[in-house]
């Protein structure tokens, strides 16, 4: 199918003059795209599906990197949102939904004893960090996945710039399943760390006994053990990770599919070091904003209705199941594979004898999207996805751009297959 693009192409060149990188995020940037003959932006979305400017549909499996968990307009969250701006969006006081989704998040969570909110996941994240400091009254902080742009975290990445030498020295990463790394870390300073945070599965599962022996480290060693729930929240089961392999930190963030796209977050906790949220500093003016409490609490209930942690697992099964035959048939199973954890698979690419990686992951995505699939390195899941008609129109696609990418490798230069420019290497936030 020929696709135009002139007016997402002429958006996106009116926007970087007034927009350094015409996006707000490295992960939506034209930076990820083929650009030439890719979206670079979306003009609407119901269900699993976008439009772009120029009228072009596809099936979404980014949802804006993960909040729109439901689906685009959902109607009982945009229903709960509307009622709710017809009372007022922000007061001068408290208002009740602040209690009410508190002590719903207190029902669901293991971990959550209070609750305070936040409109993304780096305040909520930075919270827990400065309330561990606090409690412990030690500086170090280790690491394990990706946690936001704040200073504490991003210094211990390759995009630190601006971040002071001494504030980066006071954060160490560590590998995920490893124990004895994180054993290691902790016994070289053993009353130097205040916290030891980590998304407990994403990329990978968490080995057998891994998340129970951090646990038991962090008693140990007196550190507050933090668990970074903003994308499995909700996901992985209802509680999250924490609930799926039965540990619980003292703390632990939620955010992302929270409010089904509306900008909300949440930080949880056992109310011995929560209630030094009165001691710290943790204020903003938009926490107690009413309309995503209010979409917060229609989502959550939905999701809670629906079991949405199966759905995603039967989703998932699904799709690997037709890609995989795919790949197999296509012969391309030296060049891409399935991975990631069984909610949340990966397209994993890996460099040909005539074509780069980056050459690859380009010339699958151009293929991709010219079949209707916008999709980034992984199947980001709404409930929507579980569609007979969906799913089948996506393993279409995907036999389809396979076929196409098959090709290009067996031409003499899988190059000229590049209908536009190849897609730049950005920062990965999980690897």
């Amino acid at each position: 199918m020929n696709r135009d693009f002139s007016i997402s192409n002429q958006l996106y060149d009116r926007a970087l003059k007034s927009i350094p990188l015409a996006s707000q995020t490295f992960s939506k940037s034209a930076q990820n795209y083929v650009k030439g003959v890719s979206p670079l932006f979306i003009e609407r979305g119901l269900g699993a599906y976008v439009w772009d400017p120029d009228g072009n549909q596809y099936i979404d499996f980014v949802l804006g990197l993960m909040p729109i968990i439901l689906g685009y307009r959902d109607r009982d969250v945009d229903r709960a949102i509307k009622d709710q701006v017809d009372k007022g969006i922000l007061f001068s006081l408290p208002n009740e939904l602040e209690i009410t989704l508190a002590e719903e998040l207190i029902n669901i969570i293991p971990s959550a004893e209070m609750v305070r909110y936040g409109k993304n996941g780096s305040d909520v994240t930075s919270a827990a960090i400065r309330l561990a400091r606090a409690y412990t009254n030690r500086d170090r902080i280790a690491i394990c996945g990706y946690h936001g742009w704040h200073d504490w975290y991003i210094g211990t990445t390759s995009r630190n710039a601006g971040v002071p030498k001494n504030i980066r020295e006071l954060s160490t990463t560590f590998p995920f399943n490893d124990v004895d790394a994180l054993e290691h870390l902790l016994k070289s300073d053993p009353d130097g760390f205040a916290a030891v945070i980590l998304e407990p599965e994403g990329i990978y599962e968490p080995q057998p006994d891994f998340l129970k022996s951090v646990r038991q480290l962090t008693d140990k060693y007196g550190v507050v053990l933090v668990f970074d729930e903003i994308i499995t929240g909700f996901r992985v089961a209802m509680g999250g990770s924490q609930e799926k392999h039965q540990v619980t930190p003292d703390l632990s963030t939620f955010g992302k599919a929270l409010g089904n796209g509306m900008p909300i977050s949440a930080i949880v906790g056992r109310k011995e070091i929560m209630n030094l949220m009165t001691e710290i500093f943790f204020s903003s003016t938009f926490g107690g904003e009413v309309v995503s409490l209010a979409a917060a609490l229609a989502t959550l209930k939905k999701l809670r209705k629906l079991d949405a942690p199966t759905i995603f697992e039967r989703v998932s099964a699904r799709i690997r199941s037709r890609l995989s035959a795919a790949i197999e048939r296509t012969g391309l199973t030296e060049v891409v594979s399935l991975g990631g954890v069984s909610w949340w698979p990966r397209l994993i690419i890996y460099p040909h004898i005539k074509a780069s990686q980056l050459l690859i992951t380009s010339l699958l995505r151009q293929e991709l999207l010219a079949n209707g699939i916008l999709i980034g390195s992984a199947f980001n899941f709404c409930i929507r996805h579980d569609d007979d008609q969906l799913l089948d129109e996506t393993g279409r696609a995907f036999e389809q751009s396979f076929e196409r990418l098959a090709e290009h490798l067996n031409a003499e230069n899988p190059a000229t297959g590049l209908l536009g420019e190849m897609i730049q290497p950005i920062f990965q936030v999980r690897s």
